[in-house]
Parts: structure tokens; C-alpha cells; sequence
């Protein structure tokens, strides 16, 4: 009798030893009638959690073909406290399109992970970068990136100078009136490095950063968390990977490796939001397809206002096929978020 797949297993219940029967598996399709495949999974209803280093609840239907701890599907009560973070670095990056963003470096109490926040528009501010700091010298903020204005060549001081910049800042209180774009993206290296057409994660990422760039925005910020695969690793990504070609889809993939539907947090997005200004009744714009990202950006006090979810079509379904990723992976990743996780495209 040949071996059973490892990711096969759970779905059969125990019996006695001098009953059971385990018919042979094969994975060709003209074995597939021999023996029935698993049940199809369900996604567990979930609302992201607000808080870093917590599992997401899961709603579980019988059967259960990964063993859930019970604790993990009461409903979690999320933290009345925000994680704390601290911009430690700022510096100004020109881009391939002629924009150019801030792009600032988090540490945070929670985790040992750089956390980036990608900010268009000088007039947006991190507070923690520009609090003063012991025995620090003027030249100290400038490397740090606490100083106002554009660095030049023979710049001695980090407070405002009077000369005039290439580009000068917009007027701050023109800028208030409009809620700015908010993004929040996960860490993909697959689909932002490696070109991977499996989903539309660098897509989304390149459409935020040109919408905060064009020459009638007010600016915004990409949180830019890592946490890779929704929150399980690179590696375990890819061996999700190798289940979605041996027919199961992403949503399935997580699960079947033990891991929930989605494992990501925003307590630390909230956190940053607020240490940049964007607390308060002016609100953002958030752009997500996730509505159950709204409510975990507030924050649990909502100390972030969301005004409008703006959604992000896929290229391809604006363009109809003229631009975008085309791909028989990515359709199929579109439909399980649709379908499972609750998204809302278009």
C-alpha cells in the first residue's frame, strides 16, 4: 500500500485498529474515482485580530479536517493598548516614475521586525522622528532624517530655511481638507520581487504608490508590514504554494497546513497611522478590499476614522484583459478571497 500524503490525513476519523481501512491514494487524475478525494474546506468566518502575536478566531464546521484549539475560535477580546513605535530613520527616495516618497524605517515592542512606512507628501510627519533626543547634535537629526525642508550639500542646521526648494511643500491647510489615501500592505515577496503572477499583491503596491504620486493628490502613506503570507512565513507560503497545484486553493492551503485562513495583524498600522498625524476626526481613505480591514485599522478605540474604503480592481478587469496580470493562478486566488474570505473587488 503506497503512503498516504501527509496533508490527507486529518480527514479521517479514528476507528478501532481491527476495523480500519485506509484505501491506497494516488494523486494521478485517472485514480481520483478510486478513492474520494477530502471534503471540500470551508473558510472560517474571521475578523482580523488588532493586536501583534495574536492567532486569528476561526469558526470551524464539522468535520474538521485540521485540528483547531477550541480556545482559538472563541472570539477574542481585542487590546486596549496600541503597541508602541518609534521612527528611527527617514530619508527621501526618488523614484523610477519622477515621484518621490519618504520612506521611514519602525521598530515597535512586540516584535524584532523593521516595520516601513512609505509617506508622499513631505508635510506628513512622524512625531517620534521629530521629538528631540538627548545629546544629540544638529547633524545627528539630519542623518536620522529629522529635519525640515531638503538636505543640500554644506547644510548646517535641521530647523526651516528660508531658501526655496525645487519643490515646494503644498499649503498644509489646503492639504487638511481632504482625507489622504491610506494603504496597508503586507510584506509579498513572491508577487513584489519574484514576478509572481499567483496573486496581484506587487500590483495593488504599484497602483497605491501611483495614486499618492499623481499631481493632484495630497499624498498618503503605504504601511508596509512584514508579515509575509498572511502572517505564516515565506516558507510555509510555499508549500501552500505546492498544495494550490495539487488542487487545493488558498484558503485551503493555509489551512491544511495547520495554520489559520488568515494570520495577519494592524494594531501595529494603527500605531504608525497615529505616530504620522492621521489620528482624529479627519480621517483616512483607506485603500483595501478587505472590509474586515476597516474596523481592525481604527483601532480599538478608533483612534483611526476610516471616511471611505476605496477598492482596488484588478488591472485586468479594468482594462478587460488589456493591461494586468493574466494568469489561471490568479483567477483563482480572486475568487477564493471573494468567495471564502469576504472581499469586495470592484
Amino acid at each position: 500500500m503506497s503512503d498516504l500524503p501527509s496533508h490527507l490525513s486529518p480527514v479521517y476519523a479514528p476507528a478501532p485498529l481491527s476495523s480500519r481501512h485506509i484505501p491506497d491514494f494516488s494523486l494521478t487524475p485517472d485514480s481520483r474515482g478510486a478513492s474520494p478525494p477530502p471534503p471540500n474546506l470551508i473558510s472560517p468566518a474571521f475578523t482580523p485580530p488588532l493586536t501583534p502575536e495574536s492567532h486569528t478566531p476561526a469558526i470551524v464546521h464539522d468535520p474538521q479536517p485540521v485540528p483547531i484549539d477550541p480556545a482559538a475560535q472563541k472570539p477574542q477580546k481585542l487590546l486596549q493598548t496600541l503597541p508602541e513605535v518609534e521612527c528611527i530613520v527617514r530619508a527621501r527616495i526618488p523614484t523610477v516614475t519622477g515621484a518621490e516618497m519618504y520612506l521611514h524605517v519602525y521598530t515597535n515592542n512586540v516584535d524584532n521586525k523593521e516595520h516601513l512606512a512609505i509617506v508622499f507628501g513631505s508635510h506628513i510627519r512622524s512625531k517620534s522622528m521629530y521629538a528631540v533626543r538627548p545629546g544629540e547634535t544638529e547633524r545627528d537629526r539630519m542623518i536620522r532624517g529629522a529635519y525640515e525642508g531638503r538636505l543640500h550639500p554644506g547644510r548646517l542646521s535641521s530647523r526651516t530655511e528660508s531658501k526655496s526648494w525645487p519643490h515646494p511643500a503644498k499649503d498644509p491647510d489646503a492639504l487638511k481638507e481632504i482625507p489622504p489615501l491610506v494603504r496597508i500592505h503586507s510584506e509579498c515577496y513572491t508577487g513584489e520581487t519574484a514576478w509572481s503572477a499567483r496573486c496581484d499583491c506587487g500590483e495593488q503596491l504599484d497602483e497605491a504608490a501611483r495614486l499618492m504620486s499623481l499631481p493632484d493628490s495630497n499624498g498618503g502613506v503605504i504601511v508596509y508590514l512584514r508579515q509575509e503570507g498572511r502572517g505564516i512565513g515565506l516558507g510555509e507560503k510555499l508549500k501552500a504554494y505546492n498544495l494550490q497545484d495539487l488542487g487545493s486553493d488558498t484558503v485551503e492551503a493555509n489551512l491544511l497546513l495547520r495554520h489559520p485562513a488568515d494570520a495577519r495583524s494592524y494594531g501595529l498600522a494603527t500605531a504608525m497611522l497615529l505616530d504620522l498625524g492621521f489620528g482624529g476626526n479627519r480621517g483616512i481613505r483607506l485603500l483595501t478590499n478587505n472590509p474586515d480591514k476597516v474596523r481592525a485599522v481604527e483601532g480599538p478605540h478608533q483612534e483611526i476614522v476610516v471616511k471611505q474604503r476605496v477598492p482596488m480592481v484588478p488591472l485586468a478587469w479594468k482594462t478587460g484583459g488589456v493591461r494586468g496580470i493574466h494568469s489561471e493562478e490568479i483567477e483563482g486566488y480572486l475568487q477564493a478571497k471573494i468567495g471564502k474570505m469576504g472581499h469586495m473587488i470592484g
